[in-house]
C-alpha cells in the first residue's frame, strides 16, 4: 500500500497546481478564493512534515519521478534548507489568502478575480517548485512559472501604471532567467548532468581541465538570480512593482519571492560551486559583500526621500535584501545563518507592512505619505502593528529584526571585520528615518480631511495583521525556531563545501 507520506514532496506542488486548475474554471471571485484559500491552508502542513521528519532524522528526502533515479530523472530533494523556505513561504501564503478577499474584491474588477487568484496558485506553485526541486533547469521552469504569474499579478492592480511596472519587470526578469539558464546551459555541457548534487560531485574533477567555463557559469547565474532577488543596483523593477501591484499581491510578493530567489542563490554557491572551489574564496563573494552594503545605504536614502509609502516600503526591501546577501558574501556559518534568520524574519515584518498599508488604502485609498494624517488615530491598531513591524525593520531589541541583525555583526567580528559593525548599526539608524517619518504624520499632526471617516478594516484584514505583528515580537524573544533550524542548515551547507 502506497503510503501518503513519501510523496509529500511532489504533493507540496501539485495542491496549488490544481487548485489553480480549478480556479481558472471559477466564474465568482468567492468561489475561486475558498479554492485558492483551501490549497493554501494545505501547503503548511505539508512542507512542516517535511521539515519535521528532516530535522528528526537528519537525512534529506529525495523523491524521484516516475521512477527514474537521479541524475537521469528529475529529483525533489528536500533538507533543512528549503524545508525551511518552503515553510516560510507556505506560511505567508495562508497569512496573505486569509487577507485578501476583502483586499482583492475592493482592488481587483469582478470578473477578473478568478483570473487574479489563478495567478497567485500559479505563483505559489513556481515558488515552491524552486524550493523543492533539486534539478537545476526544473528550478528554471518553476522560476518562469513564478515569473509570468507574477507580472499579470502586478498588471492587475487599477493604476495605469501597473502595466508598465509589469512590463519592466518582464523585461527585467527576462534578462534575468537568460543569464541564469546561460550558466545552467554552460555547466551541462562541462558536466552532463543537471541534478544539484551530482553537478556537485562533478564539478571539482572538472575544475582541473575546464575551470573558465565553469567559473562563466558561476557569473551568468549569479547575475540572473540576483536580477530575480533585486539586489542592488539590479533592483530598477522593484520599486515600481511593489508601489502599483495590487495590496494583496504586493505583501505576498514581498513575503515570498525575494526570499525563495536568495535560497536558489544559497543552493547554487554552497551546495554546487563550492564543493569545488573554497566558499571563502568563491570569486563572487567580495563583489557580493561591495553591493550589499551599498544596497543597505543608498536604498535606505531612498526610502527617507520617498513619499509614497508603497515606494518607500518597497526601497527598504531593497536595503533589507542588503543584509540577507551580506551574510552570504561572508561565507561564514554565522553568516548563513544570519541570512537564513533574516529571510524569516524579514518575511514576517514586511509582510505586516504592507498589510498595514494595504487596510489604510482600503478604507482611504491613499498611499502618500503627507495625505495621512493623523491616520493612526483613526486605525490605531492598524498603525501600533505598523509600527511593531517598523521597530522590527529598524533592529529594536525585542523584535526579530534584532536577533537577524545580532547575528549578522557577530559574523562580521567572526571574520575580523570589526568595522562592519559599525556600518551594519548605521544603516539600521537610517531605518530610523524612514519609519519614523511614517509614525510623525500618522500620530504627531492632527487628522486631516482625507482620513475623517477612516477606521480600523473588516477583522479578516486586521487579524493576519495583528499576527504577524505578534510573530515579529514574538521571534525576537522566542528564538530557539528560527536559529536552531538556520544555523543546522547553515552547517550543513557549508559541511559539504570544501
Amino acid at each position: 500500500m502506497i503510503r501518503l507520506s513519501e510523496h509529500l514532496p511532489i504533493i507540496q506542488v501539485l495542491v496549488p497546481l490544481f487548485g489553480a486548475i480549478l480556479t481558472a474554471f471559477a466564474r465568482r471571485g468567492t468561489t475561486a478564493w475558498a479554492i485558492a484559500a483551501t490549497a493554501s491552508v494545505l501547503a503548511p502542513f505539508v512542507s512542516a512534515a517535511m521539515l519535521w521528519t528532516v530535522f528528526e532524522t537528519g537525512r534529506p528526502i529525495s523523491y524521484v519521478m516516475g521512477s527514474w533515479a537521479a541524475p537521469w530523472g528529475i529529483e525533489y530533494r528536500v533538507d533543512l534548507l528549503n524545508g525551511f523556505v518552503l515553510l516560510l513561504v507556505s506560511v505567508i501564503g495562508v497569512a496573505t489568502i486569509s487577507y485578501a478577499r476583502k483586499s482583492v474584491a475592493a482592488e481587483i474588477d469582478a470578473h477578473k478575480q478568478a483570473w487574479f487568484y489563478t495567478m497567485y496558485l500559479l505563483c505559489l506553485t513556481g515558488l515552491l517548485g524552486i524550493a523543492v526541486t533539486g534539478d537545476a533547469f526544473n528550478a528554471f521552469v518553476f522560476l518562469e512559472v513564478s515569473s509570468l504569474a507574477t507580472y499579470v499579478l502586478i498588471g492587475l492592480g487599477r493604476h495605469r501604471r501597473a502595466l508598465l511596472a509589469a512590463y519592466q519587470y518582464l523585461i527585467m526578469g527576462t534578462i534575468g532567467a537568460t543569464f541564469y539558464i546561460i550558466g545552467v546551459g554552460l555547466l551541462y555541457v562541462v558536466t552532463g548532468t543537471l541534478n544539484f548534487a551530482d553537478l556537485a560531485d562533478r564539478l571539482g574533477p572538472a575544475m582541473d581541465t575546464q575551470a573558465r567555463p565553469i567559473l562563466a557559469a558561476l557569473a551568468f547565474m549569479t547575475v540572473g538570480i540576483c536580477l530575480k532577488l533585486a539586489l542592488f543596483p539590479l533592483h530598477a523593477w522593484l520599486p515600481n512593482a511593489y508601489a502599483y501591484a495590487p495590496s494583496f499581491a504586493t505583501a505576498f510578493l514581498a513575503g515570498t519571492a525575494t526570499k525563495v530567489a536568495v535560497y536558489l542563490l544559497m543552493r547554487i554557491f554552497f551546495s554546487v560551486f563550492a564543493i569545488a572551489i573554497p566558499a571563502s574564496a568563491l570569486p563572487v563573494t567580495e563583489v557580493i559583500v561591495i553591493l550589499s552594503v551599498a544596497a543597505m545605504f543608498i536604498a535606505s536614502f531612498s526610502a527617507i526621500f520617498e513619499e509614497n509609502a508603497k515606494r518607500m516600503l518597497a526601497y527598504s526591501s531593497v536595503a533589507q535584501i542588503g543584509y540577507i546577501t551580506l551574510g552570504i558574501g561572508l561565507a561564514n556559518q554565522l553568516g548563513l545563518s544570519a541570512s537564513l534568520i533574516h529571510v524569516f524574519n524579514h518575511a514576517l515584518m514586511k509582510t505586516a507592512l504592507f498589510f498595514a498599508l494595504g487596510a489604510i488604502v482600503y478604507r482611504t485609498g491613499l498611499v502618500n505619505i503627507s495625505q495621512l494624517s493623523g491616520i493612526g488615530r483613526r486605525m490605531p491598531l492598524t498603525i501600533a502593528a505598523f509600527v511593531v513591524a517598523g521597530l522590527g525593520i529598524i533592529g529594536v531589541p525585542g523584535t526579530a529584526g534584532f536577533i537577524s541583525k545580532w547575528y549578522l555583526a557577530m559574523a562580521a567580528i567572526d571574520k575580523g571585520w570589526w568595522w562592519m559593525v559599525f556600518l551594519i548599526v548605521a544603516s539600521s539608524l537610517l531605518a530610523v528615518v524612514y519609519v519614523g517619518k511614517f509614525i510623525e504624520v500618522a500620530y504627531f499632526r492632527e487628522p486631516g480631511p482625507d482620513v475623517a471617516e477612516a477606521h480600523e478594516p473588516p477583522i479578516s484584514m486586521l487579524l493576519p495583521l495583528l499576527a504577524l505583528a505578534f510573530a515579529t515580537v514574538y521571534f525576537g524573544i522566542d528564538t530557539r525556531l528560527t536559529t536552531s533550524v538556520a544555523e543546522a542548515a547553515a552547517s550543513a551547507l557549508l559541511g559539504g563545501a570544501r
